[in-house]
């Protein structure tokens, strides 16, 4: 109430009074955080029990079964599940952690990929004077330093720039970014800047002109939020912490407190999803970090309980790099339906999102292809109408489920929770719930007292803040040059690497096998367009990958990149983890199939595929396929899956066959039906479109292409590797007929 007594007693909001305000509010909380930083260099490096190597995933099975009693056991691979446990290890507690899935595989790995305060939360903070919102934002930018600290290697302050095109809008939005800055304090990464319509077409030259008056740049942060949630998970692994993915929990263990006589949870029975075998792990406090799927456990509780999550459906898209600047973000503030919608660069691609619908919970969310043409829309409003937005350019896609929840402590249980809840039930149970991917460690942190409290686990305070996370201690800008010169990896692979896993980067590349080539030395890539290499396909074993999904998602992020060329590397990957951990063909075959059916449906490749063609089926038999598959070859020479003017050109001047270039990118846009610039096979397939291409260019050039025989050795071979799976649909071999929803 003072905060917003105060704020109504200034002429305007944001003037010196409010400022100073804000200053002195922030004054206690960073002589705390220092003095907690002071507390963490001064006790030095914290025991890690595993150091120099990662205890494997049976051991850590055999741990969680053979320890009589843990006293926190983590419900919830998540950044907040894999946090609460980071926390309590570091407090000297005996700590567990199960995942029914992956680690990240859910809403951790679907993110903006952005570590930010909020501008949004911050405007309405000041604008319906709500100390609540403002508070929220200041935590969220303490804990954006913290992160950006302790895992160097995998994140970095980005700019982002938000475009006026209406005078009045620039001090308006100059105001709020400067406000934003004033909250973060003395953790403001950059300060932000107005720049004139020139300079910010200057450095984001795809913008669109019209209109423009000029630009503000603010700084926040940028991660990859798969790797950083993993790196939260090894560190407390590192520090003694028993953790297992694909392990869940088949219902909670409970006993009769003697002095009480109520029932306590103590436990929970969990099941090895890999082999089936259950058991039971107990300790003396659960806490259930399980993000969309907090009811669920809730309800192992107590079958009373009332669902207090409201699913939130956020979708994303990746197109080419070219989209947007390699260092600059872009901010639309206002879409045409009130959302914000960010478009970043991001692993040399752009990403661009997001939405807010309500949805069901489910572990495998699709992307919807309405949300999909929505963002798409949005960034045509911002782009220059020189740069076509093609549906076609979308790479990747996914959804990922926001947990917001209601506060079961309020009186008001309908009202949704602009930030998180931490509540211990009556038997016990702790559940955090909510909030945002910043703030995963203040949450961790919170949930953490709470648990120590109830169950009386002592343990002292948190030591996570300033606490580096796995692969962050050895690195440094400059790491990756040692990776060349040492190891005779590629430049953009060592770069990579050393983005990637930090310090740890020199045990992956300690696994890369030799290429056979003057350069690189070692390092085979996974696909030609990507610095993955294989090694790291070993290396993820040792970091708990246990299907190829875990690999193309979430230690590698080619899923999410381009689902082509993770299917492309899929074979690769299968065939290497088979050796690693002894698969069987059939279950070599699952476990492509599986992918497959990822890529296909969470990936975005379904909606892809379907706007490609706009059916699923082709009308072509078996030897029709073959014969169009090995002529498409033909002409895609270097096996790349599609065909460009290049190409086409390359086969008509192997004939004596000259057209002019404008009539023959007239001809293959008519077959290209996405508009990407480019004839895939599907394409090629599709409705016969072969005979229609053939034909075309016969009545440009008025000579007929004639191929060499079917039969030739080497087409044959690319043939059979492009059809061994033909099913008569579109799309990675994977039969639709199998999907079902």
């Amino acid at each position: 109430m003072a905060f917003r007594k105060a704020l109504k007693g200034t002429a305007i909001i944001g003037t010196g009074a409010a400022a100073a305000l804000l200053g002195l509010s922030q004054l206690s909380e960073y002589r705390k955080t220092q003095a907690r930083l002071a507390y963490v260099a001064a006790e030095g490096e914290l025991k890690q029990p595993f150091k120099d190597e990662l205890p494997t995933r049976q051991a850590q099975l055999s741990t969680l079964q053979d320890t009589e009693e843990f006293d926190v056991l983590v419900v919830g691979g998540g950044a907040t599940g894999s946090g609460c446990a980071l926390d309590a290890v570091t407090r000297n507690l005996k700590t567990a952690l199960v995942e029914r899935n992956d680690f990240s595989s859910g809403t951790s790995s679907r993110s903006t990929k952005l570590i930010h305060g909020g501008v949004r939360y911050l405007q309405k903070a000041i604008m319906k004077l709500d100390y609540e919102q403002y508070m929220m934002v200041k935590e969220a930018l303490h804990e954006r330093s913290n992160l950006l600290n302790i895992a160097p290697h995998l994140s970095a302050p980005l700019p982002i720039m938000l475009p006026v095109y209406k005078w009045w809008q620039l001090p308006y939005y100059w105001a709020g970014i400067k406000m934003y800055d004033l909250v973060a304090g003395g953790q403001c990464l950059k300060s932000s800047y107005v720049l004139s319509k020139n300079k910010a077409l200057e450095l984001f030259p795809m913008l669109k002109k019209d209109k423009l008056v000029g630009a503000i740049v603010y700084y926040d942060g940028q991660h990859n939020d798969a790797r950083m949630n993993l790196a939260i998970a090894l560190t407390a692994a590192r520090h003694g912490a028993a953790i297992a993915n694909y392990t869940e929990v088949v219902h909670l263990l409970k006993k009769t407190d003697a002095g009480t006589g109520k029932e306590k949870v103590c436990g929970a029975r969990c099941r090895d999803v890999i082999t089936g075998n259950e058991f039971d792990v107990k300790a003396k406090c659960v806490i259930n970090a399980t993000g969309p799927f907090t009811d669920s456990l809730r309800k192992m509780d107590d079958g009373k309980n009332t669902n207090i999550c409201q699913p939130s459906a956020g979708v994303h898209i990746v197109i080419p790099g070219y989209y947007s600047p390699d260092n600059m973000g872009l901010l639309d503030p206002a879409t045409s339906d009130g959302r914000v919608i960010f478009f970043l660069p991001w692993e040399k691609m752009t990403i661009a999102g997001t939405t807010d619908t309500p949805t069901d919970i489910t572990a495998h969310p699709i992307p919807r292809e309405e949300d999909i043409n929505f963002i798409l829309n949005e960034v045509r409003n911002y782009l220059s109408p020189d740069v076509v937005v093609r549906r076609g350019d979308v790479l990747a896609a996914w959804s990922g489920i926001r947990p917001l929840v209601t506060d079961p402590n309020s009186k008001d249980t309908q009202s949704i929770c602009r930030n998180h809840i931490v509540n211990v039930s009556d038997s016990g149970l702790v559940t955090i719930a909510g909030g945002k991917w910043t703030t995963y460690r203040s949450m961790a942190e919170e949930t953490l007292d709470a648990a120590v409290a109830a169950h009386r686990l002592g343990g002292g305070s948190s030591k996570t803040v300033g606490l580096v996370l796995e692969g962050g201690q050895d690195w440094s800008p400059t790491l990756y040059i040692r990776l060349v010169q040492d190891y005779g990896l590629e430049n953009e692979v060592a770069q990579h690497l050393a983005a990637t896993y930090g310090g740890k980067a020199f045990d992956v590349a300690k696994m890369a096998r030799v290429t056979g080539k003057r350069w690189p030395i070692v390092g085979n890539r996974l696909v030609s367009e990507f610095p993955y290499i294989e090694s790291e396909v070993r290396y993820a074993v040792k970091e708990y990958a246990c299907t190829a999904i875990d690999v193309i998602a979430r230690r590698t992020r080619l899923g999410f990149l381009n689902v082509q060329a993770a299917d492309e590397a899929l074979p690769r990957i299968v065939d290497i983890m088979g050796k690693m951990l002894d698969w069987s063909d059939k279950k070599r075959t699952e476990e492509l199939e599986a992918a497959k059916k990822f890529l296909y449906l969470e990936m975005g490749y379904r909606s892809r595929s379907e706007q490609l063609t706009g059916t699923t089926e082709i009308t072509l038999d078996t030897q029709e396929v073959a014969k169009y598959t090995n002529r498409f070859h033909k002409f895609d020479k270097d096996s790349k899956g599609f065909i460009t003017t290049v190409d086409v050109q390359r086969v008509l001047q192997n004939i004596s066959v000259q057209i002019d270039e404008n009539a023959l990118h007239e001809i293959l846009n008519e077959v290209d039906l996405n508009k990407n610039g480019q004839v895939e096979l599907n394409e090629f397939l599709q409705l016969n479109k072969q005979t229609r291409l053939e034909n075309m260019i016969i009545d440009s050039s008025g000579r007929r292409i004639n191929y060499p025989s079917d039969t030739d050795t080497h087409t044959h071979r690319n043939t059979h590797r492009h059809t061994h799976r033909q099913t008569h649909t579109l799309t990675l071999g994977y039969r639709t007929d199998r999907c079902s929803h």
